[in-house]
């Protein structure tokens, strides 16, 4: 099973961010997506921006994820 985590974009330096979510920073590769931009939530995959997410859903998936 592959687990994707949504993350929030906090800095972008190139092909490169640095993401957040519960305090937890990672940076991420940005070159699999286009128009990323720093305040957007991605899902985070082994160290790859997989895709871009609504932010409203982005909160959502994280509240289930924290609840259990």
């Amino acid at each position: 099973m592959c687990l994707a985590i949504p993350m929030k974009v906090i800095k972008i330096d190139g092909d490169e961010c640095l993401v957040e979510s519960g305090g937890l920073e990672r940076r991420a590769n940005l070159a699999l997506l286009e128009g990323v931009k720093r305040g957007d939530y991605i899902l985070l995959h082994a160290g790859f921006a997989i895709e871009k997410l609504d932010p409203a859903e982005a909160r959502k998936t994280l509240r289930l994820i924290n609840e259990s």
